[in-house]
């Protein structure tokens, strides 16, 4: 367990799966990641990447395991590095209306359609298609999803640290300084826990989330949609 884990620790995204996308006749390989699901505040936020395949910037890994220096250092450096990037976002009134899953896909078809390059492939970190069939969506592109794909491959490695760059700056800007949304980024923390205690939500919070249901005097606000995915607890 202990060596596994130094391992991936230690990994460093190749071009590996853009290889054998290429391979199989893709000219253009978006890599794509997400940030900013299981927050309690702020928009879902994702980033398509496109490279030409070259050396990226040195120590470029999955966003998680750089410190936030080292991640806003890295991003600066693939803004000039990387053929095309951008982003797609859907904020917290469209999240509660639609549910995450609904979010996510539109966010990423936001990112890709704003690419200058059409891709005609892309790689999705995790192992769920939240873009949908191709076929069933209208898209042109075919999607390969890969488990630990921003631990292993270039693209999505950029897509990931380029993506929490951007959510963490618009986090920062957002001010109420009460829930610490510049240090917590809308995830539930001791701070922003707190804060939601007594002050309530901001008009940045997710609404449908469960964590009203733990606060007696705001649970009136809560949004209900049976359908939606369950979400952490403040207990």
């Amino acid at each position: 367990m202990m060596s596994a884990m130094r391992s991936e620790e230690t990994a460093t995204p190749d071009y590996a799966i853009e290889q054998q996308l290429t391979a199989a006749g893709a000219t253009r390989v978006a890599g794509v990641d997400e940030v900013g699901r299981g927050a309690w505040a702020g928009p879902v936020v994702v980033c398509a990447a496109l490279t030409d395949l070259g050396t990226p910037p040195k120590g470029l890994t999955d966003s998680k395991m750089l410190t936030p220096r080292r991640r806003a250092a890295i991003a600066g450096e693939l803004e000039g590095w990387l053929v095309a990037y951008a982003f797609g976002a859907a904020g917290p009134e469209e999240i509660d209306e639609v549910g995450m899953t609904e979010a996510l896909r539109r966010s990423a078809v936001r990112a890709l359609e704003a690419l200058p390059e059409r891709p005609d492939a892309v790689i999705l970190d995790g192992r769920h298609n939240f873009l949908g069939d191709r076929a069933a969506s209208g898209r042109p592109w075919p999607v390969r999803t890969e488990i630990k794909a921003d631990l292993r491959s270039v693209s999505v490695a950029a897509a990931s640290v380029m993506a929490k760059v951007h959510r963490d700056t618009l986090m920062a800007g957002l001010g109420h300084e009460e829930y610490g949304f510049a240090a917590n980024a809308g995830y539930p923390s001791p701070v922003h826990q707190e804060a939601l205690k007594r002050l309530g939500p901001t008009p940045h919070h997710r609404l449908s989330w469960s964590y009203l249901d733990d606060l007696p005097q705001w649970r009136h606000l809560r949004k209900h949609r049976p359908e939606i995915e369950g979400q952490l607890s403040l207990i």
